[in-house]
């Protein structure tokens, strides 16, 4: 008998008891569906809320293995550093690096989903429907947005306020405000805010791998700007580096370059709104040049504590940090995002644009695109309702300025002034 079918003979005897929820869902996680419908009309298509969240998760592996490699990259980098005009890659993509990122990276990810699932097994139970599918991508997330030295436990206590605060309480998946990630992410910042502040990279024990971690200073390129340390920074990264991800940071939010080809999977596939990454590109952009004209035309010198991030090129604003990352996979939620076509525009710009005002004038914590995206799904109704409103008010008007044409006893359209009317 397969395994198909014994889990099947298990579902079934289940079906009218606490556990079905759990059962139902380890069933159609593995396999499609078995029930069917009969009667109506309904529009075929091969794809669900289950199968939609995996493909998400698809963009997402491939960060998540560079970050793996990338979190030993960084380990040795700080502890040794490496001889000049070495080759990166041949550097980067080792097993000795690997190894750091399995071991530090993949206990995130487990835990994340360890405990984020058995929350929502447990709602699942005790309200008696089936699993909800949100979690799926959320989990893969969390670890994703976060420092690679964040305690297990301290993610633990994070996953189970995002799932239960930020999505249970409202009635799940689909009628949350806030975005689960973000809520978590959020949750970590202002209750552990010396964890998150990005002004160290955590790298281990160089004598003994299985020792304690040894915190080695290593800032973020934003963490040198927000000190106006301009010139280690150029010295350090260059433009490649910021590009392709070689660079200190959240796990997942490095490589500019797999966030833009999981950006573009996900367009090409229909499953994020082009939208909404676009106009958010475009608010960074525009809030970016803003600042370095500020700078350009004198309005504040060099001794100024915002100097380092407001003289930093507009452009390279999405190359480093979690703004590309934030604007790929959380901004386009299309639970917590505006919905309207135009709405969209408006709520993305705003991200981009408050993203990079929050980074400024905010040097104490270098990194707000979170806080964007959060204060913007708050306001995602409200942008949709006058967005709505626009368009009826738009459409009354054109009514009450409508030339009727009556027609008369035979039937033809009698010709009428608009001032007649």
């Amino acid at each position: 008998m397969t395994f198909k079918k014994r889990l099947h003979i298990i579902k079934h005897h289940y079906r009218d008891k606490k556990m079905a929820p759990a059962f139902n869902a380890l069933h159609t996680f593995l396999y499609t569906p078995n029930e069917t419908t009969h009667n109506g009309s309904h529009v075929r298509a091969a794809d669900d809320l289950k199968r939609t969240m995996n493909t998400v998760i698809m963009a997402l592996i491939p960060i998540l293995l560079f970050s793996m490699f990338n979190a030993g990259y960084q380990h040795f980098s700080a502890i040794n550093g490496f001889p000049e005009n070495f080759s990166v890659m041949e550097h980067f993509l080792t097993w000795d690096n690997f190894w750091i990122g399995i071991i530090k990276v993949l206990p995130l990810v487990v835990v994340s989903y360890g405990v984020g699932l058995l929350i929502e097994f447990i709602f699942a139970v005790i309200k008696g429907h089936e699993v909800e599918e949100g979690y799926l991508v959320t989990g893969m997330l969390v670890p994703l947005i976060v420092p690679v030295d964040t305690p297990l436990w301290m993610l633990a206590v994070a996953v189970v306020f995002g799932v239960v605060i930020g999505k249970e309480v409202f009635g799940g998946t689909g009628m949350n405000i806030l975005n689960p990630a973000l809520t978590i992410r959020a949750f970590l910042f202002f209750a552990y805010p010396t964890w998150m502040s990005g002004d160290k990279v955590w790298v281990h024990d160089a004598v003994n791998l299985a020792g304690t971690p040894d915190a080695i200073s290593g800032e973020t390129v934003l963490g040198y700007l927000a000190q106006n340390n301009t010139a280690d920074m150029a010295a350090k990264y260059d433009v490649a580096d910021m590009f392709f991800g070689f660079i200190p940071g959240s796990v997942g939010e490095t490589s500019a370059f797999l966030i833009l080809l999981g950006g573009l999977f996900l367009i090409f596939s229909k499953i994020a709104s082009w939208r909404i990454m676009v106009s958010a590109v475009l608010g960074s952009l525009v809030m970016g040049f803003f600042f370095n004209q500020v700078v350009e035309w004198g309005w504040i010198g060099e001794t100024s504590k915002f100097y380092g991030l407001m003289s930093f090129e507009f452009w390279k604003h999405l190359i480093v940090g979690g703004l590309a990352f934030g604007i790929v996979y959380m901004a386009t939620d299309p639970v917590t995002g505006a919905q309207t076509t135009r709405g969209k525009w408006i709520y993305g710009f705003l991200i981009g644009f408050i993203s990079v005002m929050i980074r400024v004038f905010n040097p104490a914590y270098p990194e707000g695109v979170f806080l964007a995206i959060l204060l913007m799904n708050v306001f995602a109704p409200t942008i949709d309702h006058y967005v709505i409103r626009g368009n009826v008010n738009r459409r009354m008007k054109r009514l009450k300025n409508a030339v009727i044409h009556p027609k008369d006893s035979e039937g033809k359209t009698a010709e009428l002034q608009p001032e007649t009317v």
